[in-house]
């Protein structure tokens, strides 16, 4: 049986090319949600960033690679304001081509301990608002009629059970299952929704787990690499899953974890 060629093109390094797209990142003031915003920049990306606090350290680094660069604040924790930000970001760039949901937060604990409060809070941000801002931002993407890109970061609970994160184990195991229903409806408009899963990254979250330095050694000599992972590491995959190069990846949750999974 013959193969079509008709509609192949030959790979060309253009298709990881984002120049005079538009970046919309949750959580981008510090850490893995800088480094993506970075590496979108670099790939030539302008960038809307959506955080509870100024990112004047990430704007700085954005506008010094030639790319625009908005802010908006906001608590994501409250969905009701994500359609207005997402109205100021297009009446501003004129269009929305990316969507990185990466803003989070931890809560630690004992589950037999766990308060409403700190599984309500983690939930909103983590899954809730996930969920709402891909909705609105899809919605435009529609508009637009040339499709887009959803991002969704995941974690290495996405996978395992872990210990004293209920709320954060609940959310990010939702947000790789949600990620797959997102992708089974939208395709079909031109969107491609998957997700990252980072492994243990030295970032404000593990900053706990690193102080510990038994618990800090436990974790390394499970990882192949032999190092906690860095923004940087994120780079390349979330310009690769923001390109037209994984045009024909949906719903799948790419782990970026120096091998932990797979020890």
């Amino acid at each position: 049986m013959s193969l079509d060629t008709s509609s192949q093109q030959n790979f060309s390094l253009q298709s990881f090319s984002l120049q005079n797209k538009v970046a919309l990142v949750t959580g981008c003031d510090t850490g893995l949600g800088q480094g993506m915003a970075l590496g979108l920049a670099q790939a030539g990306c302008d960038i809307i960033g959506v955080n509870i606090v100024e990112p004047t350290d990430t704007e700085q680094q954005v506008t010094a690679l030639g790319r625009r660069f908005l802010s908006l604040t906001g608590d994501l924790r409250d969905t009701s304001i994500i359609p207005d930000l997402v109205g100021r970001a297009v009446a501003e760039f004129g269009r929305i081509d990316v969507l990185v949901n990466n803003a989070g937060i931890i809560r630690r604990e004992d589950a037999l301990a766990f308060s409403e409060k700190d599984w309500d809070d983690v939930m909103n941000i983590n899954i809730k608002a996930v969920f709402f801002m891909a909705q609105t931002v899809a919605k435009q993407f529609i508009a637009q009629g040339e499709g887009g890109k959803i991002i969704n970061i995941a974690s290495m609970l996405s996978f395992q059970g872990g210990i004293r994160v209920p709320s954060y184990t609940a959310s990010k195991s939702a947000v790789m299952g949600v990620t797959r229903l997102l992708a089974n409806e939208w395709a079909k408009h031109g969107i491609n929704v998957n997700a990252i899963a980072p492994g243990y990254m030295a970032t404000n979250n593990t900053q706990q787990l690193r102080a510990d330095e038994a618990r800090s050694q436990e974790i390394l000599g499970r990882i192949p690499a032999g190092r906690w992972g860095l923004p940087q590491d994120l780079m390349g995959p979330v310009v690769f899953l923001a390109s037209p190069a994984s045009d024909y990846i949906n719903g799948y949750t790419i782990a970026v974890d120096g091998g932990w999974l797979a020890r």
